[in-house]
């Protein structure tokens, strides 16, 4: 017996969230399938608060920082709803689509228990869509994994980091200090 699963569209999709079809249960396009999305820990939430509020610190209004709201990605019928999209300050824009690639400057994702999603899946979909830069912050492991120029759906570039700085491709003046991100380093608003 051969198995055949349902591919969706985004535009089918976007009816059943419409519809209410999933409002309780939180979940992701990825490749026209649905995907449930675990819930967010205490450490998660805690290092995605702190790195949403230093980017802003650092980014000011250059850009605007989406906490775990969708992209949407026609390429791969794809509408993930990345821990952290830095996106282009379209504020308006977006109440009639959520950002499309050539809005998106960067994503970032919080692995602990989606490791293997977010380094298996995700990147091959974010390439796809060509977005430029894609960060995984491995809470186990306590490394910030960069994955830089996509071609073909793959990054062509992935640097491992657990400490220093680094400057996104989109922004180069600015500074990231990794240890912050990591939780190896306090930063208080402000300071």
């Amino acid at each position: 017996m051969t198995v055949t699963t349902y591919k969706w569209s985004i535009d089918r999709y976007h009816q059943a969230v419409q519809a209410g079809v999933f409002e309780d249960q939180p979940v992701e396009l990825l490749n026209g399938e649905i995907v449930v999305m675990p819930p967010e820990g205490e450490i998660h939430a805690c290092r995605g608060d702190i790195t949403v509020e230093y980017l802003r610190y650092l980014l000011g209004n250059r850009a605007q920082i989406r906490e775990a709201k969708p992209i949407t990605l026609h390429h791969n019928q794809s509408e993930p709803e990345p821990d952290i999209a830095i996106v282009e300050p379209r504020f308006w824009e977006y109440n009639e689509h959520h950002p499309y690639p050539e809005n998106i400057h960067w994503t970032i994702e919080f692995a602990n228990t989606s490791l293997k999603k977010d380094l298996e899946t995700k990147d091959k979909i974010y390439a796809t869509a060509n977005i430029q830069e894609y960060w995984v912050i491995n809470l186990k492991a306590t490394e910030l994994i960069v994955f830089r120029d996509p071609a073909n759906g793959i990054y062509q570039s992935q640097q491992n980091y657990s400490s220093g700085s680094l400057s996104p491709l989109a922004f180069s003046d600015i500074s990231i200090t990794i240890d912050i991100l990591l939780g190896k380093q306090r930063w208080i608003p402000g300071n």
